[in-house]
């Protein structure tokens, strides 16, 4: 199967089609407008845009239900590349940054509206360290003010552990967790690289710091394994999922550092390998973990080969995978 082609194939999403243009083909930016334009048009994300509500959010409210809130599927759309102009998601980033405003401190909560005024204004509703760095993984991305991300900027440097990383425990009152998270320092890690890319100001150097010393806590751990013992953390964190929601695995952490354009580390050679051997004798990825949960639609069958996996997968190997058995500078197979 000639991968690259199935990958533009009328049947495969834009988004898919202007993801490998870009990142397998090499198109020019003016080559690859047209393209980018679609994906607030049509597929994925003109479903997901359809979808919105008359109160200006996804669901019932910011986080509720979960998976269809408007937290998840603004995180999808940032995902899947939307246009940052699209009116929808500018829109309900905003409505979300001015309901936050209730809040004594101003940062995201997973409550969102669903609390009373009362217990927001007592501070009773948490913030949550991985919720915050989602959410400016995408609002940086829709264009959010830049003020209004200050209070959030604040919180996430505050949270940050001793060991460089983030924990989604750390401000808890029953919790006191003295290693970082790979759920939550990666998704920290996102939403600060999106932050630099929209060209946010608001104390970036200490950011940067911070993106430094977690992407070192992630190579300690060679993306999945102990580093006390060597051991596997979990089994799921080499299991691909799609959609991945806030859940770390392996392929999600090295496109991560492809995105961000880091190096090749030995670091990344177990995930890599792993990566490599997960794939189908067809050349393609299938979706190996799915997380239960009420959905706007399936992007993708529950079985058979993924695009979207497969997309991801090929443009980490090509950034990094060279150097592995029976994979091409191109991340094809030899």
């Amino acid at each position: 199967m000639d991968l690259v082609q199935w990958l533009m194939e009328e049947e495969a999403d834009v988004s898919i089609r202007y993801g490998a243009a870009r990142d397998l083909l090499d198109w020019t930016e003016h080559k690859l407008e047209p393209l980018r334009r679609r994906i607030g048009e049509e597929g994925w994300g003109a479903r997901y845009l359809a979808v919105r509500g008359e109160n200006g959010h996804w669901g019932r409210g910011y986080y509720s239900p979960k998976w269809i809130s408007t937290h998840y599927t603004l995180l999808e759309l940032r995902n899947l590349e939307l246009p940052r102009d699209t009116p929808a998601a500018r829109d309900a980033v905003a409505l979300s940054l001015r309901q936050f405003r209730l809040y004594p401190d101003q940062r995201v909560s997973h409550a969102g509206s669903g609390h009373s005024r009362t217990r927001r204004e007592r501070g009773a509703v948490t913030s949550d360290v991985c919720i915050n760095g989602m959410f400016l993984h995408f609002a940086c991305w829709f264009g959010a003010d830049h003020a209004a991300l200050e209070p959030v900027v604040d919180f996430l440097l505050g949270e940050r552990m001793p060991d460089g990383g983030f924990n989604c425990q750390s401000n808890r009152r029953t919790a006191h967790p003295v290693h970082s998270s790979l759920h939550t320092t990666l998704s920290v890690l996102e939403g600060i690289e999106t932050y630099r890319l929209c060209g946010y100001t608001y104390k970036l150097d200490e950011l940067l710091d911070a993106a430094e010393t977690s992407r070192a806590f992630i190579l300690v751990h060679r993306f999945f394994r102990s580093d006390h013992t060597g051991e596997v953390i979990s089994p799921h964190f080499m299991k691909l999922s799609c959609p991945w929601r806030w859940h770390y695995d392996i392929l999600r952490a090295l496109d991560y550092f492809r995105i961000s354009g880091q190096p090749y580390y030995e670091r990344m050679r177990d995930a890599l390998e792993i990566l490599r051997n997960a794939r189908r004798p067809d050349g393609t990825w299938h979706v190996g973990l799915r997380f239960p949960g009420e959905e706007h639609f399936r992007m993708e069958p529950a079985r058979g080969p993924s695009r979207y996996l497969t997309l991801r997968a090929l443009r980490v190997l090509r950034a990094y995978g060279c150097g592995l058995e029976g994979v091409d500078d191109n991340g094809g197979v030899k």
